[in-house]
């Protein structure tokens, strides 16, 4: 059965943006990039909420520009050739490769395609995954804390959220970054 993990770009006092909407302090150099990567290639799956997708649709673009840096044109890569779930209730359409959009989270699917599936699923932005969290569902936590303090903006757990986590790994970085990886004690 495929683990959902939860992985993110955070600042130190748990925001994924800041109070201006920016995650721009949160940019990771070639060093974090790469180590991202290889993460990535164990999923299978990104499910996504409208915001992120739409940020993330840059990568399709990439993918088509071969003249970017290496660390950039295999993350583009990896993220062309995995598959992608869109939920939206607004979005009109999708338009990347290998992409679908739903209109409502349905725990149970996401279940069904977690027993179903040979390789990990990643759950992205914090509006889905606080969905996701909710209904017991998140197995693994990567975070990737940036020494910054923002005060304030999206924060990457949702509220009134609480569970017991177990430390799988650590590393630091050159720039300051601490990657930090949990299992959830209480998902489903």
């Amino acid at each position: 059965m495929a683990k959902l993990i939860y992985a993110t770009l955070t600042s130190l006092d748990g925001y994924l943006e800041d109070r201006e909407g920016s995650f721009t302090w949160a940019m990771p150099d070639e060093e974090v990039h790469g180590y991202v990567n290889e993460l990535e290639r164990g999923i299978g799956t990104y499910l996504y909420g409208r915001r992120l997708y739409e940020t993330m649709k840059v990568w399709e673009q990439i993918y088509h520009q071969p003249e970017q840096n290496s660390v950039m044109q295999e993350y583009a890569e990896i993220w062309h050739g995995t598959d992608k779930v869109v939920f939206s209730a607004t979005l009109e359409s999708v338009n990347t490769e290998r992409t679908r959009l739903e209109r409502t989270f349905d725990p149970e699917a996401i279940r069904t395609l977690k027993a179903g599936s040979s390789m990990d699923i990643s759950v992205g932005g914090a509006n889905l995954a606080a969905h996701a969290f909710r209904a017991g569902l998140v197995d693994e936590i990567h975070m990737f804390l940036s020494p910054i303090v923002v005060g304030g903006g999206k924060a990457m757990l949702p509220p009134n959220y609480a569970t017991r986590l177990e430390l799988l790994g650590q590393r630091a970085f050159g720039n300051g970054v601490v990657h930090l990886h949990y299992t959830v004690s209480s998902a489903g």
